[in-house]
């Protein structure tokens, strides 16, 4: 998908936990650590500065010992409801992806959409974006499988 001089990739996932509840899992370091990246990843988070310039840092770590570092810039936090960064995603020795990601919590009842836009200025190929889906994908169901946790 095209949008002016940027080229978008959208996802939507409906989780079963209050808004509050997913918000809390996303911005607190504890919470991110124990959820973030696709499965068979586990994450370490290195910096979570959640304010408008605050940095973020998480390296995803490969069951192999590898390690994909990513990190940005917050531009717009308004709680519980959306997330505005940059991110830079570095994957092996290519430079790193730079992508402006928004994330919106929209309020459900005991569930809570999660709208999330990839925008970069570089077109992705048919493999690049399906890996990207993927990914995020994968992401999201590991977020799905720890809410019940923060729950009980």
């Amino acid at each position: 998908m095209t949008q002016g001089d940027s080229f978008e990739i959208v996802i939507e996932r409906v989780f079963d936990a209050p808004r509050e509840l997913v918000w809390k899992a996303w911005t607190d370091p504890e919470h991110v650590a124990k959820w973030w990246g696709p499965h068979g990843m586990t994450t370490r988070v290195d910096e979570l500065d959640l304010r408008p310039g605050g940095r973020w840092r998480y390296v995803m770590l490969g069951p192999d010992g590898s390690e994909y570092p990513q990190s940005g810039v917050f531009r717009e936090i308004v709680p519980p409801e959306m997330i505005v960064t940059s991110a830079e995603f570095e994957v092996g020795g290519d430079a790193p992806q730079k992508v402006v990601l928004t994330y919106r919590f929209d309020d459900l009842g005991d569930k809570t959409k999660l709208t999330m836009r990839q925008r970069s200025a570089d077109e992705l190929g048919e493999q690049e974006r399906v890996g990207i889906v993927a990914g995020w994908n994968s992401n999201f169901d590991c977020l799905d499988e720890y809410l019940p946790a923060l729950v009980s």
